[in-house]
């Protein structure tokens, strides 16, 4: 069987394993050739293929990159002062050629192994301490999706607080209608009522447990609200402010002066427009409020020798953990676009970030002054970078925003005779010029600088006070050299995909090819805004197109929608799919979700976030659903039985044999099945959810299709379905069955080029492919460490799909030896550990993904091997567990290289436990981090200069 084809084909390097390599491992799996390890690993009955005609040929990276410069031209990037939480932005450079279009950046997984994330936990800790000082509330996270989710979780958060036991919230119409419209949507699977009204006739009682308003309103006005954060208090119901950072640098934050909980979207530090995303969304809250934090949360500890150190703070609220019983259905963030704002605002600093503020709000105020000058009105008399421009009539504002089309510059109508204009940070003398003309309709005669001279309306106490980003971090490195050093220095105490592999079950931390990431940073990608018209947009429409037809082929389903911008909301999304689609036929009452207890953790929170009722359903000692009681529980709640949500492969890394059963089962008593599509890389081109009997299945792109995992973020999860729940795809129509999951129409559309191009290169035949290494990847892994680590779950004939677990339990009754030293040993390896402890405590669980040659996968296994032989000395009593190499992991250089060394076993062994890992040796920066420490004394900001008391 030819495995490779011509040398220019992608697949060829995307793949890894070399032809002299796929003998040798199949002999090691005990067969002769691939097909044969395949039709014994997959079961005959679940096989299928991609129809034929329907992906692209192969292309070459060449061809891929001609092809998606010919969508971004097509795209028409006008001058835009749209607003709506979106601003054209100035990337520096620095920051673009050092983190955005970095591998050591962009390639990362989420730092849940802190000891060698302390460069990225810096940057988002540097991230929370800019937000909370720029909000002026003391606890911010490491970001959330989109300004919109991140409204939608406060309304989550107070909805918790109140334990469910408040049926309203209410909002100012003068919030983002993207923002309004996907608290809508959240809210109405719980049954909260939503109350839009202006914001001078707000007036909480005890029946909301929140009341959202903007800071600037979406209209650009601003104002104190004068009596609402007391009525607020009088009732306990909590105070949303949706807000803008860049704003806050100039305006009083509304942390001093009564908001609970502040939100909104970093995108205008330093991220491009992007069509809508990925942006940073940022979240801070008052310390009364910090055990309900949504997503993540950089804390700072302390490591064994009482250094300073990072980790990720009150793990305890993870989705995992608390399944249904969480508030949120959040496991991840914007991290890359995090850090990205974090490095905006510390190559600015405090003064160069008012700095821009003064100019956008100059901008705004000297467009507002020639208006009046022109015979025009303003609607808000006081404003920070958005004016609306009253016209006498709704012809003449017709006729100003038909000038503005014909400059390519794009303005938004507001109200019938209003037209709005939001300023930015790249204005010029040269916009202004434009926009007045738009305005007179003709060439103005008015003089800039006396209109940039006009008194500031922003005065009194909306003027800020208090100082922000004091700490020195933000005054440290605003030359190009030293930005640029400080980058490396935090990409250099990072272990990425760069170093070597990042053996993830569940996670697929594959290759993200630089012929798939090139695209994302061209012009007519990055400086699409999301609400343009509809024709400035045919490039991203065509991709989509193409994306949506593709991932449908792909998936056997009939229609896909990109907009949910992480799996857990394209789950949310796929349950809201099936909850509208069975009260279109009448059948409300259909509330339950049977869900298997190995599933992932989101997909109880999600179904209790889409109204539904969880009932768990057993695994069998084989690790593969209980049929019987799956039958039992269909049977006992048919009437109401809505969904069962299942991963394929099973979340113990096999393929069910009883899967077709499984989905008959559940239709047999009229529910819904979603399959989860976290295990999507075993099979593409292999089978599909749709063949197997799914209903609906969301798609990890980071994960199957590509885009990097950035660190924790971005991700992207579209949902695929089925023809009958196709009219039940999230939508921002106003009459649409359901609401926006996200903030953009197209989620986070600009890096949809990457798995656009993954799946252009690689074809049909590629793909297939892809999936058969992954397969042979993994049994190849298993197969050389079963003697040492045992596989826990197999399938037929021992084998596994593209992912196994490793047995570490019984380690610690007979050498005292936790899963969690074998995770920190592997550092000294150079390898980042699998996931740890789940879905089984006590275990590991691996995937090698397709990308990985045979020379990487062996080291890894050598890695383990010689972990195993440490174990033993424990075991054999030749050396303690407190004296062990494992106990004192990871080992730091300042270690190996100190003047006393009082160990029984010898730096090498250490430091250099095997021959190779000198040549590419990475060394954590810390010791064990003590994560007890850092949740008793929790301290959310960078570190103190003075350092931390031990």
């Amino acid at each position: 069987m030819a495995i490779f084809t011509h040398p220019d084909r992608f697949e060829n390097r995307h793949i890894g394993p070399r032809t002299r390599d796929i003998q040798p491992m199949l002999e090691r799996c005990g067969f002769a050739t691939l097909d044969q390890l395949i039709d014994s690993a997959v079961p005959a009955g679940i096989r299928s293929e991609i129809p034929a005609g329907v992906l692209p040929s192969p292309r070459t990276e060449r061809a891929t990159l001609s092809a998606l410069a010919d969508y971004a031209a097509t795209n028409t990037p006008c001058r835009n002062y749209l607003g709506l939480g979106y601003y054209p932005c100035v990337t520096p450079p620095v920051i673009q050629r050092t983190i955005l279009e970095n591998p050591g950046w962009y390639t990362q997984y989420t730092p849940y192994q802190a000891e060698i994330a302390q460069g990225r936990l810096e940057a988002l800790a540097t991230f929370q301490t800019m937000v909370t000082d720029l909000t002026g509330l003391p606890i911010a996270n490491a970001s959330l999706l989109d300004e919109a989710t991140a409204a939608a979780e406060a309304v989550h958060l107070a909805h918790g607080h109140h334990r469910g036991k408040r049926s309203a919230i209410q909002i100012s119409e003068d919030c983002h209608p993207q923002v309004i419209q996907l608290v809508q949507t959240r809210c109405k699977p719980l049954n909260i009522r939503v109350e839009v009204l202006p914001t001078d006739l707000l007036k909480p009682n005890a029946e909301h447990s929140c009341v959202i308003i903007g800071y600037p309103g979406s209209s650009g006005v601003v104002n104190l609200p004068k009596s609402l954060p007391e009525q607020c208090q009088e009732h306990k119901t909590l105070l949303v402010v949706c807000s803008d950072l860049l704003a806050l640098c100039k305006l009083t934050p509304p942390g001093e002066w009564g908001a609970d909980i502040v939100c909104g979207s970093a995108q205008r530090f330093g991220v491009p427009l992007g069509g809508g995303g990925p942006h940073a969304a940022f979240f801070a809250l008052k310390e009364t409020y910090k055990r309900l934090m949504p997503g993540r949360l950089v804390g700072l500890s302390k490591d064994r020798s009482g250094r300073p150190a990072y980790r990720l703070a009150l793990q305890t609220r993870e989705q995992h953990i608390r399944r249904e019983k969480a508030t949120s259905n959040i496991c991840t963030a914007q991290a890359l676009l995090a850090n990205i704002a974090a490095a905006y605002a510390v190559y600015h600093g405090p003064e160069g970030l008012a700095a821009i503020a003064d100019h956008v709000h100059t901008c705004a105020n000297a467009l507002a002054a020639g208006a009046k000058r022109l015979g025009l009105g303003i609607r808000h008399d006081t404003f920070f970078d958005t004016i609306v421009i009253e016209f006498p009539s709704p012809a003449a504002a017709d006729a100003a925003s038909a000038r503005a089309h014909a400059a390519h510059i794009n303005l938004r109508r507001h109200g019938d005779c209003g037209v709005l204009i939001a300023a930015h940070e790249g204005m010029s003398d040269h916009d202004i010029n434009d926009l007045l003309d738009v305005l007179a309709g003709k060439d103005h005669e008015l003089h800039l600088d006396e209109l940039a001279a006009t008194p500031s309306p922003i005065g009194g106490e909306l003027i800020r006070q208090s100082s922000f980003c004091q700490h020195p971090i933000f005054s440290s490195y605003h030359s190009e050299s030293g930005c640029l050093r400080w980058l490396k220095e935090l990409e250099r105490r990072d272990l990425s995909l760069c170093h070597s592999m990042i053996p993830l079950g569940s996670c697929t931390m594959k290759l993200n090819a630089a012929a798939e990431m090139l695209s994302l940073t061209l012009p007519g990608f990055e400086n699409i805004h999301p609400f343009a018209p509809a024709e400035q947009q045919a490039g991203y429409a065509a991709l989509c197109d193409d994306l949506e037809r593709w991932l449908s082929a792909i998936t056997g389903f009939a229609a896909t929608s990109l907009q949910p911008n992480s799996g857990a909301q394209g789950e949310y999304a796929g349950l809201l799919a099936i909850d509208a689609y069975h009260r279109s036929r009448g059948d409300e009452q259909r509330n339950i979700c049977l869900i298997p207890t190995s599933a992932h953790g989101t997909n109880p929170a999600s179904a209790a976030m889409a109204g539904m009722k969880v009932v768990g359903v057993a695994c069998d000692e084989a690790g593969n659903i209980d049929v019987a009681d799956l039958r039992a529980k269909a049977e006992h709640h048919s009437s109401k039985l809505a969904a069962l949500m299942i991963t394929y492969p099973s979340t113990h890394g096999v393929f069910e044999p009883t899967i077709k059963d499984i989905c008959q089962c559940i239709h047999d008593h009229g529910g819904q099945v979603y399959m989860d599509g976290a295990n999507m890389n075993a099979q593409v081109g292999l089978t599909s959810p749709g063949f197997i009997g799914a209903d609906v299945c969301h798609l990890n792109l980071h994960k199957t299709f590509c885009i990097p995992h950035g660190g924790g973020g971005p991700g992207v999860g579209p949902i695929c379905v089925a023809a009958h729940l196709a009219p039940f795809l999230p939508q921002h129509a106003a009459d649409a069955a359901v609401g926006p999951v996200s903030a953009a129409p197209w989620g986070s559309a600009s890096i949809l080029t990457i798995s656009w191009a993954y799946i252009a290169m690689m074809g049909t035949e590629g793909l297939r492919k892809a999936t058969e290494f992954a397969i042979l990847n993994a049994n190849y892994l298993a197969k050389r460490i079963n003697e040492h680590f045992p596989v826990l779950y197999t399938g037929p004939g021992g084998l596994v799909a593209h992912e196994c677990i490793l047995d570490c339990r019984p380690f610690k009754k007979q050498a005292g030896v936790e899963v969690e030293d074998i995770a920190k040993r592997l550092m000294d390896y150079g390898f980042h550990a699998p996931t740890v402890s789940w879905p089984v405590a006590g275990t590991v669980m691996v995937e090698p993904t397709e990308s990985e040659p045979m020379e990487e996968l062996d080291r890894f296994a050598d890695a383990l091997i010689a972990i195993r032989k440490e174990i033993d000395a424990i075991e054999n009593e030749h050396i303690t567990y407190d004296d062990s190499p494992l106990h004192h992991a990871p080992h730091t250089a300042k270690d190996v290289s100190a003047t006393d060394w009082n160990r029984p076993y010898s730096r090498e062994e250490g430091g250099f436990p095997l021959p190779w890992v000198g040549e590419r040796k990475f060394w954590p920066p810390v010791n064990r981090i003590d994560a007890a420490y850092g949740d008793r004394n929790l301290f959310c900001a960078c570190a103190p200069v003075e350092g931390m008391e031990a």
